[in-house]
């Protein structure tokens, strides 16, 4: 087993994990805070945001990130039979999952954590939350399954 090996299971299991995670959400938990009120809702989803950013979630999350990259880089820099593979693994991961987070989901969640339930504006910007946020939660979900069975094909070839 080489390095290149190595890396490819850890970001089979990264990627798992990661889609294990997102799936409730897009599943179950966010229809259970729509049936909370809403500041019972907002409250637990904003309790929830902080914990994660305290939790081994992140942690998995960064380094499948970061072995994510290199095997797409190695993908490229050596080609062999199992790069298109790596790259649409790395792709698929770092574009629907790391730069949707990033870009759609962390502002909803910022905003979301500044807000109050109590206002006006806190209840549409809750409204909004549940529907945007949840849609990019389905993207980044779908593009975490599909980067691990890039990865697992890279393995299998």
């Amino acid at each position: 087993m080489t390095w290149v090996d190595i890396l490819t299971t850890v970001a089979v299991l990264g990627c798992g994990l990661v889609a294990g995670a997102f799936m409730p959400f897009s599943s179950f938990v966010v229809r259970t805070l729509r049936e909370l009120s809403p500041d019972e809702g907002m409250r637990t989803m904003q309790s929830i945001n902080r914990t994660i950013l305290r939790s081994s979630f992140l942690l998995v999350f960064l380094v499948t990130t970061l072995v994510a990259l290199v095997l797409g880089i190695v993908a490229v820099l050596e080609w062999r039979a199992g790069s298109p593979w790596l790259l649409a693994g790395a792709l698929v991961y770092l574009v629907g999952v790391f730069v949707v987070t990033i870009v759609f989901n962390v502002p909803r969640n910022n905003a979301l954590d500044a807000a109050s339930a109590r206002t006006p504006d806190g209840q549409r910007l809750w409204a909004d939350y549940l529907q945007g946020w949840v849609a990019w939660n389905h993207v980044r979900t779908a593009a975490a399954c599909l980067a691990t069975v890039f990865f697992a094909l890279a393995l299998a070839v």
